[in-house]
């Protein structure tokens, strides 16, 4: 994946970034985002000059955006402000995928990889999604220069993208990889939010959908590839097997590729809707923070182009023609890839921070919509890295994983350098410089 301005070889989420949107036919929904507008606390002269505003503007801007909900309540509802009260590492799952890459006995095996994604299946196995995933074989330290570092040659393999099985907290086998193949020459596949789903609305048939990033090859300061589309793949169950992928948005006649929005980065469910959220890729030649938007797709549509809707600042639009719903380009915004969870009535959005804190800090922010607003940042924390010249990136929540107030949240980790060969040799000479680590966090009332 795309790790930004620094990170090297195959990263997806960076200091702040994500992607623009499509098209089906021109009709419009004037459906309001699922939380309805609520007064704000010690409102006072504040909903004076609200009042005054939505007569003379019609529109109230909030960091830039229209103010769709103020996001918070009074009256005993569910929604509330939440920030990162604590948090700590989570070594036991931490240390699983450092055993699993580790062990020597197949060749086809993961060794490490970024892009961490997961999505529960039926049978309750838990499946992992990667993006650019080493394979070969791990071997013990010392590695060949010397040092206390587990190593894998310098010629094992690297796919694209790569899944691997969990069962009861113990991984247990990587599927063929890549799991899905590169739709062009000089193109590939990063997978990114998955769901369980029914295979059309309405089905008793249930099917796996993964939400797939398409970039094509390209020169600086595209390193990490052209944003080219957003894809959705399904895969049967039990056995996984990959039925179709169907383009959902092409972004190629977007001139400007920091402004083509690529959808998928995290996933949300509410009232029958999967909320998509998904980014641009304006710091790659600005070094701007990146914009969110959203859209959303009805239980069981998420393969349907003609399902999608598109917050485009006001109303959802079957027409992609997105807004964003966070970000200014400076003080406020996301990574390449950031996750969202719901807690009770909250949206809670978790990124990398802004600016240069963006290689090592986490940022949170939190709504009572998927369209926002979006308030923060609030509380941050920077989790450990394993080596000085690494950074962390792409942090995702595992609600299927979270429980009793805990929410798991991984981040990968990879070298603060350009991609090239000088970067391959040293992530095999220490395998522990590409994998994904764990936190525990929990949260609490916030501001």
């Amino acid at each position: 994946m795309d790790p930004g301005p620094l990170l090297p070889l195959t990263s997806r989420s960076v200091p702040d970034d994500a992607a623009p949107a499509r098209a089906g036919t021109p009709t419009q929904t004037p459906t309001q985002p699922p939380a309805p507008p609520r007064p704000r606390r010690g409102a006072g002269v504040w909903t004076g000059l609200v009042l005054v505003l939505a007569l003379l503007l019609g529109t109230l801007v909030f960091l830039g955006f229209p103010d769709r909900d103020d996001g918070r309540q009074d009256d005993g509802g569910s929604c509330t402000p939440r920030t990162v009260a604590s948090w700590a590492e989570d070594d036991a799952l931490t240390s699983e995928f450092a055993r699993y890459g580790d062990d020597g006995a197949r060749t086809d095996d993961w060794t490490g990889g970024d892009g961490t994604h997961s999505v529960r299946l039926p049978d309750g196995r838990l499946l992992w999604l990667f993006s650019d995933t080493f394979l070969g074989r791990v071997y013990g330290p010392p590695n060949p220069v010397g040092e206390s570092y587990a190593w894998r040659d310098t010629t094992a393999p690297m796919v694209r993208n790569s899944a691997v099985l969990m069962r009861d907290g113990r991984l247990e086998s990587t599927l063929p990889a890549p799991l899905f193949p590169d739709p062009a020459p000089d193109q590939w596949r990063w997978p990114v939010g998955a769901r369980v789903e029914p295979r059309s609305p309405g089905s008793a048939e249930q099917v796996v959908r993964v939400l797939l990033w398409v970039r094509t090859a390209g020169q600086s300061p595209w390193i990490y590839g052209v944003p080219t589309a957003t894809e959705v793949a399904t895969l049967s169950l039990p056995d996984l097997r990959l039925e179709s992928v169907e383009t959902v948005l092409d972004q190629r006649e977007v001139a400007d590729p920091s402004r083509r929005v690529l959808f998928g980065t995290t996933l949300a469910e509410e009232d029958g809707w999967t909320y998509v959220f998904g980014g641009d890729d304006g710091r790659a030649v600005a070094r701007e923070v990146s914009r969110a938007y959203v859209a959303r797709v009805p239980e069981g549509g998420l393969a349907d182009p003609a399902a999608w809707e598109y917050w485009d600042g006001t109303a959802w639009q079957t027409r992609a023609r997105p807004r964003p719903v966070l970000g200014d380009g400076e003080r406020t915004g996301v990574g390449s890839a950031f996750s969202v969870v719901r807690e009770g009535g909250t949206y809670v959005l978790f990124t990398m921070a802004a600016g240069v804190r963006g290689l090592t800090t986490v940022a949170a922010y939190w709504a009572c919509s998927p369209a926002g607003p979006w308030h923060g940042p609030a509380e941050e924390f920077s989790p450990a890295l394993p080596h000085g010249g690494t950074g962390a990136y792409n942090p995702q929540t595992h609600p299927e994983l979270s429980g009793d107030g805990r929410l798991v949240l991984s981040y990968d980790v990879n070298l603060l350098e350009p991609p090239g060969a000088g970067t391959a040799v040293t992530l095999s000479r220490n395998v522990s410089l590409y994998r994904p680590r764990f936190v525990t966090v929990r949260l609490g009332p916030g501001r």
